[in-house]
């Protein structure tokens, strides 16, 4: 009588669930690290803090005005003569277009009116100003 190798007629398993783990797991260090990768792509300046800042997601026409008061459109330094020509295309081209203006919070208040009073003059009728959650600026 001949006895059977029981290791001759185990058929392999396929494990499943250690895959999906291993999924899940790239599908997350894969949005966290995008996350970061756009936030890098913006100019480092220091927003004023606003205890009720909330986060917008729509993109919009992000202009960026530093301490020097030297303007930048998302990641391109531009003049204002050049920045009111393309807010004015902007805005025949997408009338409900909306301008984010980034300002350093060490700017002057009157380089922020001049650029919304550039801006406003040039077409574009909605404006949002970043903010960084926190406490009051003082």
């Amino acid at each position: 009588m001949r006895l059977r190798n029981w290791r001759e007629q185990k058929q392999p398993d396929l494990m499943i669930i250690p895959m999906i783990d291993i999924m899940f797991f790239l599908l997350v260090f894969f949005m966290i690290s995008t996350i970061y990768m756009v936030e890098q792509r913006s100019l480092p300046i220091q927003l004023p803090k606003a205890e009720q800042a909330a986060t917008d997601n729509k993109p919009a026409f992000v202009v960026t005005m530093r301490e020097d008061g030297t303007l930048w459109l998302e990641d391109k330094q531009i003049a204002a003569e050049a920045l009111a020509w393309q807010v004015k295309l902007e805005s025949r081209r997408n009338p409900a277009f909306a301008v984010l203006l980034r300002a350093d919070e060490r700017a002057s208040y009157g380089q922020v009116v001049a650029v919304l009073d550039l801006l406003k003059r040039s077409g574009a009728e909605r404006f949002a100003l970043a903010t960084e959650k926190g406490g009051s600026g003082s």
